[in-house]
């Protein structure tokens, strides 16, 4: 019998995702020689810093969990891109800690995740849509080949599985 690692959400998993996602950032840019802190702030998760280039990057993570059939669905990033929505909260967490504001999108489905970063400017510059009322990190195949395709979208990814993970309910 094929042992397939299915999804079922507990009742904290929007909170444990987040924190995840925040951690493998993290774990990444630390494994890329910068110097990391998840950081509770409005607008920003981590704060990272590069002491070779000296560039200093304010992240905000997105994460999430996509279940069989919603694996392509998009992440909303700034559901108002004018104003004073989250991009702005980035923006102004960004100034306040003299940093390059940046957004990391961690999604996992039942096989697989990727984690993507790149630079607000980028995003801007590349990836909104003028039809669109705000920021949506696509994740169609076709969005998925433009970010591979650009050497400014950071992207590491993980396959999935499992063995002796399977959990019998009480009776």
């Amino acid at each position: 019998m094929k042992n397939r690692l299915e999804i079922t959400k507990g009742g904290r998993f929007a909170k444990i995702i987040g924190n995840f996602g925040e951690n493998v950032v993290c774990n990444w840019l630390s494994r890329s020689g910068f110097d990391v802190a998840l950081i509770d702030h409005t607008g920003i998760d981590v704060v990272a810093y590069q002491p070779t280039t000296k560039k200093r990057l304010g992240i905000t993570v997105k994460s999430r969990t996509r279940l069989a059939g919603s694996e392509n669905d998009s992440v909303n990033l700034f559901p108002n891109l004018s104003g004073d929505g989250d991009r702005q909260r980035v923006i102004d967490a960004c100034k306040a800690f003299a940093c390059e504001p940046w957004i990391a999108v961690y999604v996992e489905t039942r096989k697989q995740a990727d984690l993507y970063l790149t630079s607000l400017e980028n995003f801007e510059a590349k990836y909104i849509r003028s039809d669109s009322a705000g920021g949506v990190w696509n994740m169609s195949p076709k969005s998925r080949e433009q970010y591979a395709l650009d050497p400014a979208v950071k992207h590491v990814y993980f396959k999935f599985g499992s063995k002796n993970w399977r959990w019998q309910r009480s009776r």
